[in-house]
This record gives C-alpha cells, sequence and structure tokens, in this order.
C-alpha cells in the first residue's frame, strides 16, 4: 500500500484500506447526502473535517489528482486534492476536502428561503449565472471538462448570488488554450445535462411548473457567451479615449477579473484602435479584501463586504471632519463592525452559514428594517433582530448529512 497525502491534513493510516470501501464499518465513516455516481464513495470525519473518498483504477485516481492539483495551482473554484492510496488487489482511492457549506442543486431546490432564494425562476438565474461563471473561468484557463453537469457541480450561498464549483474532473483535459470548438462541445454537453438535471429535480421534488428545462438550457448558452465576450472581447476606441479604457476595466474588475495589461490594435477603420484587455484571474475583490483585513471570503461576498466598509469609512469621516486612510478605517470596520458582529452567532447555529455570509445577510436585513422604519436602525438593532428571527429557521449547510436534506454530491 502506498498513501500520498498533502501536509496540513491527516495521513488517514487509522482507516482500514485493506477492504473495499463498499465494505468498511468505521466510526469515522458519516453519510452525506449523495446521488448515483460511477464509483463507490465514502465520507469520513477528522474532527470535524470531512472528506470524501473515490474508489477507481490507479491510473484514474493519479490524473484526477494531478487535475485537481493543478486547478488548485490556478486557484479554480474546485473541490481540494489531498491525497491518493494505491492498495494491493484494490481500487485506488483519490481523497479530497469535503467543501464545507456547499449545497447540492437538490437541495437548494428543496430549501428555497428568503432572501437568498425566493423563487424558482430567480433560483435559476443563479444557477446559470454560477454554471456560465465557472465554465468561462474553466475554459479561459484552458481546461474541457467533458461532462459538466448540476450533479457534478456542488454550490455556495455567495452575498446572495451563488458560486459553483466542481465536484468531478474524471473527464477533464488540461490545454494551453481551449478552441471554438472544444469549447462548443464542452458547453453543448452543459447544456444536455442541465435541461436532464432540470426535469429530473422537478420530477422527484414534485415542483411546480418552473422555466422549461430547454429554454433555461438555452439561457445558459447565451450569459456563457456574452461573459467569454466580455472576458475576451474588444471595445473601439479612439486615441486618448480614457474614460473608454477605464470603463472596460472597471467593468472587469466589477465581473471579479483583474486585467494584467492592456493591447491596442490598429483597427480596419484606421482613427480606431482595438483595445483588449488581458485578464489575469478571478478574485478582483477577494483579494483587496484579504490584504485589507485578512478575511478570506467569496468574489460577491468580498464585494459586499467591501462595499460596506467604504460606507463605515464615508460616515466616521463626515462624523470626525477629517479624512480616515483606508488601511485604518479597515482595521476599525473589522474591529467594530465585522467581528462583533460574527461574535452575535449563537454558538448552536455556527453550522447553518458561513459567518461572511452570515454578516452579508445583517447588512441586508439592516437595510429592511432601516426602509421599514424610515431611518438607520443601526447594527446592533439589525444583529439582534436577524439572529432572532430569521437564522434560526436557516438550515444547517456547513455538513449536509444523510437524512437531512434530499441532495446530491457526485464525487464521481
Amino acid at each position: 500500500m502506498r498513501i500520498v497525502a498533502r501536509p496540513g491534513h491527516p495521513d488517514f493510516l487509522d482507516l482500514p484500506w485493506d477492504q473495499p470501501l463498499a465494505d468498511w464499518d468505521v466510526e469515522r465513516i458519516v453519510d452525506v447526502v449523495r446521488g448515483v455516481h460511477r464509483h463507490v464513495v465514502r465520507f469520513v470525519d477528522y474532527g470535524g473535517a470531512l472528506y470524501a473518498l473515490k474508489e477507481l483504477l490507479p491510473s484514474l485516481a493519479a490524473r484526477e489528482y494531478r487535475l485537481l492539483r493543478r486547478m488548485a495551482d490556478e486557484a479554480l473554484p474546485a473541490v481540494q486534492a489531498v491525497g491518493t492510496v494505491n492498495r494491493d488487489g484494490l481500487d485506488a482511492v483519490l481523497i479530497t476536502r469535503y467543501l464545507d457549506y456547499s449545497l447540492p442543486y437538490r437541495t437548494l431546490f428543496k430549501h428555497r428561503r428568503t432572501p437568498g432564494l425566493p423563487d424558482l425562476p430567480e433560483l435559476s438565474v443563479r444557477l446559470l449565472d454560477s454554471l456560465a461563471m465557472l465554465l468561462v473561468r474553466l475554459h479561459a484557463a484552458g481546461f474541457y471538462w467533458g461532462d459538466c453537469s448540476l450533479s457534478n457541480t456542488l454550490f455556495r450561498r455567495d452575498a446572495g448570488a451563488l458560486t459553483a464549483y466542481l465536484v468531478d474532473a474524471e473527464t477533464g483535459e488540461w490545454h494551453s488554450s481551449l478552441t471554438p470548438g472544444q469549447r462548443e462541445a464542452d458547453l453543448a454537453l452543459a447544456m444536455q445535462n442541465l435541461m436532464g438535471g432540470l426535469l429530473d429535480v422537478q420530477a422527484e421534488l414534485s415542483l411546480a411548473p418552473g422555466p422549461d428545462p430547454l429554454e433555461t438550457a438555452e439561457d445558459l448558452r447565451e450569459r456563457y457567451e456574452r461573459l467569454w465576450s466580455e472576458l475576451t472581447g474588444g471595445d473601439m476606441v479612439r486615441p486618448g479615449d480614457r474614460h473608454v479604457i477605464e470603463r472596460r476595466v472597471r467593468r472587469l474588475n466589477e465581473l471579479g477579473f483583474d486585467v494584467d495589461e492592456i493591447e491596442f490594435v490598429p483597427a480596419p477603420e484606421g482613427d480606431r484602435l482595438v483595445l483588449r484587455a488581458a485578464v489575469v484571474e478571478a478574485g478582483h475583490h477577494q483579494r483587496r479584501l484579504l490584504s485589507l483585513t485578512g478575511l478570506r471570503a467569496q468574489e460577491n461576498q468580498a464585494r459586499s463586504l467591501l462595499n460596506d466598509m467604504a460606507n463605515f469609512r464615508s460616515c466616521e469621516e463626515q462624523r470626525s471632519g477629517r479624512p480616515i486612510a483606508e488601511s485604518v478605517a479597515a482595521h476599525r470596520w473589522l474591529t467594530e463592525v465585522f467581528e462583533p458582529t460574527v461574535g452575535a452567532i449563537p454558538e448552536d447555529m455556527w453550522a447553518k452559514l458561513e459567518p461572511v455570509e452570515v454578516f452579508h445577510e445583517v447588512i441586508e436585513h439592516k437595510w429592511f428594517l432601516s426602509e421599514a422604519a424610515g431611518q438607520d436602525v443601526g447594527i446592533d438593532e439589525a444583529v439582534e433582530s436577524y439572529m432572532g428571527s430569521v437564522l434560526p429557521s436557516a438550515p444547517d449547510e456547513r455538513t449536509l448529512l444523510g437524512g437531512q436534506a434530499e441532495g446530491w454530491i457526485s464525487y464521481g
């Protein structure tokens, strides 16, 4: 037997590797909701950290491990590869870290709630946006998925939106860049799988009639192509049109991408240039929040927190009558606003939502309360109201255990 595991994780030596996964009967086994998959998958718990174990051929396990490791190096949204286990006379095992606070798509449909996911049409839109963004990010990096589907994707709440994560990379391929034909093939397969997944969930959960699955699949194409065009297309500009350049960079930043350089290519008209932006990577707001506060968040969450931080800074400058450095405002916001809010989460409710998502929802809740009162109610009142009337009704999302909720996690 040979175990390869990354530092910072258990050594997994206490598991019965001489037995097929299906025969395991050990205390560490956790029943996590999941659906039909091609391979045997079990989940184990090490001090609250969950790991997915997938049984497959040694060559496939090694290949998927390498694919996921590179995806991590490219900062792409995917489950984290932890290690592989090669066993004598048995299939190998791929070990990945369970994605905390992630939701299978069936759970999203089953547990819709306000203000996060109020109805089927809005849920469908958010699923499409997250899938389109995931595909665009993968394709821009040169990754051909080959099996994009709802069941091979997990979703995390992201400041009212959703962020999609790749779960199964078994069919993936890395290329220096994807051709239009490769992108089209991957997108067409994603559309087909999306349509099938929506039909399945409508039938299995007896949902009220929602958006037509065929129209929804076509909508995925439109969103993908629009986003791809924004990322890779060019703008016609005249020499000296600085505002167009700034607008282009700002728009890419709003989408969550940093720009490495701007290229100008002469246009056929002669008096104009084609502006092309070299996008370096996603996570613009995430990196800015991390540098200012040390907080890690998803892109939309980071944008929400940065906006609240900017509002805090503006109010404090008006109150004091003098400017406040951004770094100083960030530290004060962290200690005076964010940490007290997160610290108010009752201990028995920590598994419901990520702390940064709770903070975002508190800020949204504060806005609704202030609108109803006709004045700013303040953060303390908003926190007390949210913790008492909103958070208790939210389902636990850190780890969806079997029997808690209907869901589908593929993991192969």
